[in-house]
């Protein structure tokens, strides 16, 4: 399964990516050393969306609070990157895909990412990764 981040990415040709106890959605959780990762840089903390493919190098679930009766599963995951997004795509190209039920990818990306705007990891179909391809 492949999967896509959407954080503060504050050097996207950096080689490497750290993220630590990031939340994760829509089966996010289940993401693994060797998984395919597309990230996206915030918007809501500067970014410009995609802007690059890697691969996960570790992965490790934090530990869930006892004290807490419901919370999201989090996720702290190193990436090194296998290559620079060559086109954009962010929240201005995905806006406008909003029929929840049509099956694009490009709606998939936007009811993921951007309907709870929170970053997060998620994810994602074969489709979808297929189309993210097209981006390097």
């Amino acid at each position: 399964m492949a999967y896509a981040i959407k954080a503060e990415i504050r050097d996207p040709q950096a080689e490497t990516f750290v993220f630590t106890a990031q939340k994760t959605m829509y089966g996010g959780k289940r993401i693994a050393e060797a998984d395919v990762v597309y990230l996206f840089a915030s918007e809501n903390e500067g970014g410009q969306g995609l802007v690059a493919r890697g691969v996960v190098a570790s992965s490790e679930a934090t530990p869930r609070r006892p004290d807490l009766e419901r919370q999201t599963p989090r996720v702290s995951v190193v990436i090194r990157r296998t290559a620079l997004a060559t086109r954009r795509l962010g929240r201005d190209e995905l806006k406008r895909f909003k029929d929840w039920q049509d099956g694009r990818p490009e709606t998939e990306l936007n009811f993921k990412f951007y309907r709870q705007a929170t970053n997060k990891i998620v994810g994602i179909s074969g489709a979808t990764a297929a189309f993210l391809e097209g981006f390097f």
